[in-house]
Parts: structure tokens; sequence; C-alpha cells
């Protein structure tokens, strides 16, 4: 299957903008930032029942409640490498959560690299969780896309023990140590490029082969991957984070975890946040939302 036509369409116009990789970090953050509300402003705003900011967290968060009773508490890390995202980036992103889903949304942001580099997300998830645990009611559900991926997956292994009812991993980066045959096919053009992911990586975790090793920042690598929560693992057909992703949620199924897994054909990385530029993405946006409501609705 080829590449969906209407994102096709809308890669010639970002493969023709200056590369990710050859700007600053607040460049990067920038261009991200205007990607994300441009693309939120192609539909009406989704209506929740209520959006808050919250002043007394460890980290920056902004919490979205539904209109009617929640059914669970999403805390959802963003994505962006590690280097780029925010709160604004992605309230298009919770709304849709909240709303189809029936969750309390609560966004969490981090400290970025390379100002803090890792272990900071992780230590700044862990906290946003420990936070949400303690004051929002529960189950709790840990989630987020790419690098928010693999912030909520490292999550809930440091706190498997802690009941969570749920891990939405939206096409992760799941193994930042190892090369992968889709990071080769999907390399070029296909809106994550491998120089992004180079550029990323850096900023992150510097030249230190070790740190790339580490389970907390390449969860695919911890030694038991056994009492996890039910995952969710999403991936993209033309997505270098693909075979990783599916690594993942391969390894988790072999370590008796629940796992729904699917690729998305025709789609690329960051396809979660296309739904009003692409039919194709915005039904694996409603199939993840209707998998997320089912297994809490299981669950519950």
């Amino acid at each position: 299957m080829t590449v969906d036509p209407q994102i096709a369409a809308l890669l010639e116009r970002v493969n023709a903008a200056r590369p990710l990789s050859e700007g600053t970090p607040e460049e990067g953050r920038a261009a991200f930032r205007l990607l994300n509300q441009l693309a939120a402003r192609v539909v009406p705003q989704v209506e929740v029942g209520s959006v808050e900011e919250v002043s007394d967290a460890p980290v920056p968060m902004r919490i979205y409640r539904p209109s009617g009773d929640a059914i669970a508490t999403l805390m959802f890390i963003h994505g962006g490498g590690f280097v780029i995202g925010d709160l604004d980036s992605y309230d298009a992103q919770c709304r849709i959560l909240c709303s189809r889903v029936g969750v309390t949304v609560v966004s969490v942001d981090y400290r970025l690299a390379p100002e803090h580099p890792f272990p900071a997300g992780v230590e700044d998830a862990l906290a946003a969780f420990d936070w949400v645990a303690e004051h929002e009611a529960g189950p709790i559900v840990v989630g987020g896309d790419s690098a928010g991926g693999n912030l909520s997956t490292v999550t809930a292994q440091a706190r498997r023990d802690s009941g969570i009812a749920a891990q939405l991993l939206i096409y992760p980066a799941a193994d930042l140590a190892n090369e992968y045959p889709s990071m080769e096919e999907n390399g070029e053009g296909l809106f994550l490029t491998r120089d992004d992911m180079d550029w990323f990586h850096h900023h992150y975790l510097g030249e230190d082969d070790a740190a790339r090793s580490d389970p907390r920042a390449s969860p695919l690598l911890a030694d038991d991957l056994s009492g996890l929560p039910p995952a969710l693992v999403y991936t993209a057909q033309y997505d270098p984070l693909r075979d990783a992703g599916d690594a993942y949620a391969e390894a988790l199924s072999a370590a008796g975890v629940e796992v729904i897994h699917r690729r998305f054909e025709g789609l690329v990385h960051g396809f979660f946040g296309l739904g009003p530029l692409s039919r194709a993405a915005q039904a694996a946006i409603d199939q993840i939302c209707d998998d997320l409501r089912g297994v809490l609705a299981e669950s519950g």
C-alpha cells in the first residue's frame, strides 16, 4: 500500500521546508507548534466539559474533563523527540481523547533536551504520575505518542505495582539503541527522517552509548516486561519507528502482557495529529479511541 494520498500532499509541503535537523531546538519547537496549530484550525475545536491549568504540580499540566462522568484518567505525555512539543501543540489531540473516550486527560509537559538531557524527562514523567495518582480518580492510564510513548511505557515499567489500568503507546520510540529495517526504508521524505532522529537522540542522549541502552531510554531492552499493564500499541507502515514499536508489542505479549497491536497501513509518523487533514488518519484515531474505551469498559 502506498502513502495515503491526503498525507502525501501534506508531505510535499513539509519536505519543501527547511529540515528540522538543520535548525536549533528553539526553531524546531516553534515550527512544530505552528504545524500542530495549523492542523487544529482546519476543523472546529472539539468541545470538552472543562479545561484547567494546574499550578501546584511538579511539572506543567493541563486537565481536560469530559462533559459527563469520566470512566478513567489518562495521563498523556506529548511527543517531539524529547526536544520539541508542549501542552499547546497537543491541545487538539487531548480534546479528542477526552471527548471520544470519556476520560479525564491530564496533559503533561516535561523538561526538554538539550537544556535538560536524559534522564530529566523520565524523572518528570514519574513525578507527574505520582501527582496524578494522588490527585485524580482512577483507574489511571498512562499514554503518549512517539517520545511520549517512550516515557509512558518507562513510567509503566517503573510503577508496575501502582495498579495502572493500561498503557496507550502511539508509535512509541521503544528502542533508541538499535537499528531496524524501517529506519532505512522510511528514513527520508516521510515526515520523521533519519536525520531528525539523529538530531533528537544527540540532544537527548549526547554521545553516550550506555545511555542509549538504558531501559529508561530504550524500554524494549528492559530485563523483565512481565506484570506490566495491558498495552495498546500502534505503529504506522511508513514510520522509521515502526519495527521497534512492533518488536515492543511482540515482546510484551511474549512476557504475558495483554496487548492490542495495530499497524496502520498507508500512514506516517505523527498521524495522530493529522486527523483534520486525512480521512485515513482520522479512521486510525477513531480506532485508537474505540480500543481504549473498550479496554477500560472491560477492566471496569
